[in-house]
């Protein structure tokens, strides 16, 4: 165990093999056995978990929650004085300090850089406030976040915080009730798209020719993507000018190809960008999520959210590269001058705001659905929830025979 007084990174067992896996850590605890019923991945059933961690599920006539899961409420926010080193304001690192410094829990199970490459993440338990100055920051890579469970109730903590993405939060509440904590916090992160840390790095090569010096990498939701680099400068990148079609055919996958819950429907709070236009977009989802909120005082500041442009147009963009990348087929570059018109236009007449966020909630729909068509079809019935045919129905897409889980 490696032990700096207040952030421990306990040593855990392999992952088994498993298909279709991101390595939560359930398969790395002495209980292997239950990836079968508490993977997202295998046969998730959203109605009921919902109703399990808030109470209730998703209402599809109240507000925007057909897109975004339960929600008490939603609004734009960030901390004054914004923390050094967090990858925005440090909304989400600085939840975990209040929750250690009036001892509502005994520790936080999150991810630091590992010391010998920064972009990738290590699972880690904090034990004191002062500790989470070492976890801001964003990773990218695989990290078994759930192997910690064990060593944290091993070490006597009975009441804890986790932050985590969708992936880990979903098997976290499927064996919450056996684990036996006293109190447990669930601070949530939106999560698109994974990839492996080495695959990551091959990513920073293409946008810059001295890819080691880049400490910090963001996709806003302005569309584009902001580095800043050790000698302090910064440069944004137009998303329609990433070289995303350089990237290996395997870059992303099949996993994060065909997530499900892209914004953490089972986190008590979210914390993510997406409808944030530049601050960061706060879910509070039930009454632990005000808690957890109440706990930043005057040092959060909030203001409403905002919705401009229209999806319709973006979205059925997407769909036909999708269509095209689902069915093995080499897309289309756009020309370098279209790129560059787009990429203007895109951050002043396209979708802005929580209209940016319901676009990619759209997307993420449609890439499930057509993915799993191409790769999995057997997989549909059990592994798209009902809400996301809700999502994709507006533009055409509709189970076909055997695709749903009424039938």
């Amino acid at each position: 165990m490696t032990d700096t007084t207040s952030v421990t990174a306990p040593v855990i067992g392999p992952a088994a093999p498993r298909d279709l896996c991101t390595d939560c850590g359930i398969s790395r605890t002495s209980e292997p056995k239950r990836c079968g019923s508490a993977c997202q991945f295998i046969k998730p059933d959203y109605p009921a978990m919902e109703a399990k961690v808030h109470g209730r599920a998703r209402d599809s006539a109240r507000g925007d929650e057909l897109f975004f899961g339960p929600f008490r409420r939603m609004v734009k926010a960030r901390l004054a004085p914004a923390r050094e080193g967090a990858q925005w304001t440090g909304i989400t690192s600085r939840l975990g300090e209040r929750l250690l410094e009036t001892g509502a829990v005994d520790a936080v199970l999150t991810m630091a850089p590992d010391p010998e490459d920064k972009w990738r993440p290590v699972p880690v338990l904090v034990t004191k406030a002062e500790g989470m100055a070492q976890v801001r920051g964003m990773r990218m890579g695989y990290a078994p976040l759930l192997a910690l469970l064990e060593p944290a109730r091993a070490a006597g903590h009975r009441r804890i915080a986790v932050i985590g993405i969708p992936c880990q939060v979903y098997a976290l509440r499927r064996i919450e009730a056996e684990l036996g904590f006293e109190r447990l916090y669930v601070i949530g992160t939106p999560c698109s798209d994974n990839t492996t840390t080495a695959h990551f790095h091959e990513f920073l090569a293409l946008l810059s020719d001295a890819p080691e010096t880049i400490t910090y990498l963001e996709f806003r939701a302005d569309y584009h993507v902001e580095l800043r680099f050790a000698d302090g400068r910064h440069k944004a990148i137009p998303f329609l000018q990433l070289p995303l079609a350089d990237l290996r055919p395997d870059f992303f996958p099949m996993t994060c190809k065909t997530c499900v819950d892209y914004t953490n429907v089972l986190a008590d709070v979210t914390v993510g960008y997406m409808a944030g236009q530049g601050q960061q977009w706060l879910v509070v989802r039930n009454e632990r999520g005000e808690e957890l909120v109440a706990l930043l005082g005057n040092e959060l500041v909030t203001s409403p959210l905002e919705s401009h442009g229209k999806r319709g147009g973006p979205v059925k963009g997407f769909i036909i590269n999708t269509e095209l990348a689902a069915g093995g087929l080499p897309l289309r570059r756009m020309p370098k001058p279209m790129r560059r018109i787009f990429g203007w236009l895109m951050p002043r007449v396209g979708p802005r705001g929580l209209e940016f966020a319901r676009a990619r909630l759209e997307m993420k729909a449609v890439e499930t659905v057509l993915h799993l068509r191409r790769s999995h079809p057997r997989r549909m019935k059990s592994m798209i929830p009902d809400h996301v045919w809700k999502l994709v129905e507006p533009y055409g897409i509709k189970p076909e025979p055997g695709e749903r889980r009424d039938e």
